[in-house]
Formats: C-alpha cells, structure tokens, sequence
C-alpha cells in the first residue's frame, strides 16, 4: 500500500514536473512603428533613443522617433537604441 503510495506521488510529480516545461513560450516582438507621410520637418530635442530600419535594410540609432521619421531613408523604429551592428546618428 506506501509503495503505490509513492509511486503515485512520484508520478504526479513528474507530470507537474514535465508539463512545466512544456509551455511555450512567446518569443518578444519588438513593438515597430512606422513612419508616415509627410515626414516631420522640425524636432523637439528630447532624448529618447530609437532604433530604426532603413530602406536598404540596415539599423541606425537616431536621437527619438521624431528624428528617425524626418530621415526619408527610414521605415520603422522602435524604442531603444540598437544594438550591436547599428549605426549612430
């Protein structure tokens, strides 16, 4: 009677054990905004560093979305400056 007791337990700890490892989990997908027509012409100075995509697929860090949308060259930013591999402007 202890030992299928114990058995049991052991199994219904295994079971909580292995199904907490099976919930997937969701990948972070960066929340992109994209720049509209027509572009900002004059920016306030807040600092506020954004990540952007350009045309030709790279990243740049531009100072705020504000400035990041007054470059024709941009698509989308998000917030935060990029990390490695992006250039700063």
């Amino acid at each position: 009677m202890r030992f299928s007791l114990l058995i049991s337990a052991l199994t219904l700890a295994a079971v909580g054990a292995v199904s907490g490892c099976a919930t997937p989990v969701e990948p972070e997908i960066p929340n992109f905004t994209t720049c509209k027509e027509p572009r900002p012409q004059v920016c306030t100075m807040i600092f506020a560093p954004v990540c952007a995509t350009t045309v030709s697929g790279g990243l740049a860090t531009h100072a705020s979305g504000c400035n990041a949308c007054a470059d024709d060259q941009v698509l989308t930013y998000v917030d935060g400056a990029c990390e490695e591999g992006g250039d700063s402007l």
